[in-house]
């Protein structure tokens, strides 16, 4: 399969506040803009080299005119290539490959990762969720007796439904509410133990708060009678990879639901994962998720995506991931990110269990929201979430560099 992976790129608003500390006319900005602004991109799954089918001859100054390209040794697998140009090189490169149907896959992937916009508006629950504005937070109320953070604290229905109500008046943008515990190492749950935990919880939930509600399950009959009870949005840790008739469950009653990645299933999930490429292989299973939701007839933009940290990955899967969490934007999704109080951050932070990695999980956080990574964060502490975005967000999007940038 062919994609076109996004590995760095200068930031427009950075390039735009430095044009206009020149004073330039606004005709000189545009035309810089075309000229200065490189990005790097990753082609897996195409052929090694377009220059024989696409550059119009081989001389020096019709190369410079299309973005440098790098092939690499296939390895025994389709050919992997890297190019770096101008956005008006890659511009003429899509434009040049839109005339063949040999190379149109290749304009097409193109123009998605460099003309990467945010999603669409998702309305959830009467509340707009405007991507690209700000980092959106979830709010976790476990029912379980065995997650790994709380396990226990809140399986009295009373208690569930007050937690969540207290994570909404802290500022929860959406509450996910869990009925089994999905931690390495756990055992299924019968549906209908599963339900008793979950239902009257988001039946308490919704008589007493606005704040949409997520229930995190892989199964359809869990997830249908949740949405009858006043739920917006399942959360399937699967990836609507593990029960065939939950996507049509999903559609059916017009919810959303987020798509997470994972390798293997809870109770094997942390035996020796291995990757050959672990962000490929995520898109790719994301990408086969998205369209079992699409097939279905969930619309794109009720769509989100999780790369599913700790979810069958190493420390070093963790942390690569969450790294290069944009290459994940070439999906054309918004990204829901859960790292709060996970094992990994407590091996960075010297081995502290799970109810003392609240600092861990604010520079996780944070991280993620100035990269601009994550669209949502998935966390059990909102107050503290929420200043520590306030703060993230508000310096990824300074723009007050004095007179000269114009204010």
């Amino acid at each position: 399969m062919l994609r076109a992976r996004l590995i760095s790129r200068d930031r427009p608003d950075d390039l735009s506040l430095a044009l206009r500390r020149l004073n330039l006319p606004a005709r000189a900005c545009q035309h810089l803009s075309r000229e200065l602004g490189h990005a790097h991109v990753l082609i897996t799954g195409g052929r090694p080299s377009y220059e024989d089918e696409l550059v119009p001859g081989h001389g020096t100054r019709e190369r410079e005119q299309f973005p440098a390209w790098v092939s690499g040794k296939s390895l025994g697998r389709e050919g992997d290539s890297f190019l770096s140009g101008s956005r008006k090189q890659f511009e003429r490169l899509i434009t040049l490959a839109r005339k063949s149907p040999r190379t149109d896959a290749l304009a097409r992937v193109l123009e998605s990762v460099l003309n990467i916009q945010p999603p669409r508006i998702l309305e959830l629950g009467g509340r707009s969720f405007e991507w690209g504005t700000r980092t959106y937070v979830m709010g976790v109320v476990n029912v379980t007796p065995d997650s790994f953070s709380d396990g226990g604290r809140y399986l009295d229905v009373d208690a569930a439904v007050e937690h969540g109500v207290a994570l909404a008046e802290a500022g929860a943008d959406l509450l996910d509410v869990g009925g089994e515990s999905t931690r390495p190492g756990s055992l299924p749950v019968p549906a209908d133990e599963e339900l008793e935990r979950v239902l009257h919880v988001v039946e308490g939930l919704r008589a007493r708060t606005s704040v949409p509600l997520s229930v995190d399950t892989m199964k359809a009959s869990v997830a249908a009678e949740s949405l009858k009870a006043g739920a917006h949005l399942i959360n399937d840790v699967t990836g609507f990879h593990f029960d065939a008739e939950l996507p049509r469950v999903v559609a059916a009653a017009g919810a959303a639901c987020c798509l997470m990645h994972t390798q293997g299933m809870p109770r094997t999930m942390q035996q020796t994962p291995h990757y050959q490429d672990v962000v490929g292989e995520v898109m790719d299973y994301l990408e086969e998720g998205m369209l079992q939701a699409t097939d279905a007839g969930i619309p794109r933009e009720r769509i989100l995506l999780d790369p599913g940290i700790g979810f069958g990955k190493t420390l070093e899967h963790n942390l690569f991931l969450l790294r290069r969490l944009e290459e994940l934007r070439g999906l054309g999704q918004p990204l829901l990110v859960g790292t709060s109080r996970k094992s990994f951050l407590g091996k960075l932070a010297g081995g502290r269990g799970p109810t003392e990695r609240l600092a861990a999980t604010l520079g996780s956080v944070a991280a993620m929201a100035v990269m601009g990574g994550a669209d949502v964060v998935r966390v059990h502490d909102v107050t503290e979430v929420r200043d520590a975005l306030a703060v993230a967000d508000a310096i990824r999007r300074a723009r007050g560099g004095g007179d000269l940038y114009g204010g």
